[in-house]
């Protein structure tokens, strides 16, 4: 996610001025068309066909690790899941003998140190089991339960008060016209590197933008990927946190980037007097979902009632602000807001 106006071809590095291709995947970078291996026929596919899209092999190799990752988890759910079925008929079918036992504690049928033998590892198996679908819950959110506080902070979560409507099922079932925040602890946030400078506020600037990822339509899915923006920032990208104030999911739910009061990482120039709400997908091909536009409605007009956002803020497209920069595209999202009140494209 590269903030330098020039492009750069990722293989070569030299400086790409024409004949370029550009990487549809999340890091939105771009290389020569004779650098990229491909033919003269299937660079001519990729320009007719708007479906069929290039990546880089650092995307293509992402991707990869993504759903080896999603397959391994599916696969630790479905082995827990028949654990859980093993350990029900057992337990079952313990009921049936202790039913039919005259003693009340270990079964006639069995001597006594077999029976103990066998209720102490009946137990282990079934704490050990119950562990390991906790963690499960808490890394996949299995359960579909968020956690509901009041003071949501930017790496601490008692520096800032946000209220929050919430529901205990895995996805916003008000459809987005319901205003529920994701907190940092639910999408297992890692803290910010450093102390975060304070916002002042209000902000008379609201900018939007994508991130560039893939989209997501269920809190599980969203999670993933705020989680892993994250780490793409940290770690590649050397921020102190995650760049973005907000992120709005496919799924209707808002998630706590920085959250309100801290100094956004989004477009340099104006992160100390802009918001940022980041939209989860990339937009090039698709518009944003009705309920991302729907709890956007709610977001802003809660930062007002709250003096988070002027109430005569501007509402601005990140590639107004910044046009040469190839990874703020997105004109399916901001056509999206082109009859909203404050909207503006002056830069």
């Amino acid at each position: 996610m590269s903030r330098n106006a020039l492009n750069y071809c990722l293989l070569c590095r030299g400086l790409v001025k024409r004949d370029l291709i550009i990487c549809e995947a999340a890091c939105g970078r771009v290389c020569h068309a004779h650098c990229s291996g491909l033919s003269q026929q299937q660079l001519q596919i990729i320009q007719i066909y708007p479906n069929i899209v290039w990546r880089c092999d650092s995307c293509l190799k992402q991707t990869q690790n993504n759903q080896q990752l999603s397959e391994r988890l599916e696969q630790c759910v479905k082995q827990h899941e028949k654990r859980l079925q093993i350990l029900e008929q057992s337990l079952a079918r313990r009921a049936k003998l202790n039913e039919s036992c005259k003693e009340p504690v270990i079964c006639p049928f069995l001597s006594h140190t077999i029976g103990r033998k066998a209720v102490v590892i009946t137990s282990a198996f079934a704490i050990l089991t119950l562990v390991l679908i906790v963690i499960l819950a808490t890394t996949t959110n299995l359960f579909g339960k968020t956690l509901n506080k009041s003071k949501l902070g930017d790496g601490d979560d008692s520096r800032q008060n946000i209220p929050i409507n919430s529901t205990i099922d895995q996805d916003n079932i008000g459809g987005g016209l319901v205003l529920r925040f994701v907190p940092r602890a639910a999408w297992l946030a890692q803290p910010p590197q450093k102390q975060l400078p304070d916002l002042a506020l209000p902000v008379p600037m609201v900018i939007l933008l994508p991130t560039n990822s893939e989209n997501c339509s269920t809190q599980a899915q969203c999670v993933f990927r705020v989680r892993f923006l994250q780490t793409f920032d940290i770690e590649s990208q050397q921020k102190d946190d995650i760049s973005f104030n907000f992120l709005i999911g496919g799924d209707g739910n808002v998630y706590v980037g920085r959250g309100w009061d801290v100094v956004g990482a989004h477009m340099h120039g104006y992160n100390t007097r802009s918001l940022s709400l980041a939209y989860i997908g990339s937009f090039r091909h698709q518009r944003p979902s009705s309920k991302q536009l729907s709890v956007t409605h709610l977001l802003l007009e809660r930062g007002v009632e709250l003096g988070k956002i002027s109430s005569n803020y501007k509402l601005v497209a990140a590639s107004t602000l910044e046009p040469t920069i190839t990874e703020y595209n997105a004109e399916l999202l901001y056509q999206s807001f082109a009859n909203w009140t404050h909207w503006t494209t002056a830069a």
